[in-house]
């Protein structure tokens, strides 16, 4: 399922995606509360756990939300490690964001490239 996935998705490095982000990309931190408070986040992200992401994204959902659903860049989605982000973004490109896609490695790999972290 995992390598199935990810056959279907842009995956970022972590420098690559800070890049992304610089033009447009939003980084979209869908680790729990927990990690964020222990390990800190990427700055500009938004914060969305992986159990709502789906109803936040969806353009029929009375809980998008419409900064996320109407951007013009690409999704990357992050999690600890790049598993649960890579089924997060092919479940989002099956909503319509064809520019989903995630983070290799997750938010540990964009913390030990040295990457800025809040």
């Amino acid at each position: 399922m995992l390598s199935e996935a990810r056959g279907r998705i842009p995956r970022w490095s972590p420098t690559e995606a800070r890049e992304a982000q610089q033009n447009g990309a939003i980084l979209i931190d869908a680790r729990d509360s927990g990690d964020i408070e222990r390990e800190g986040s990427i700055p500009g992200s938004v914060v969305i756990p992986l159990s709502v992401l789906e109803w936040r994204i969806d353009p029929t959902s009375p809980f998008k939300l419409d900064e996320l659903v109407d951007s013009a860049g690409p999704l990357i989605v992050v999690c600890n490690d790049g598993y649960s982000s890579s089924l997060a973004a092919a479940r989002l490109r099956e909503l319509g964001r064809f520019d989903a896609g995630d983070l290799i490695g997750g938010f540990r790999a964009w913390k030990l490239d040295g990457l800025p972290v809040d």
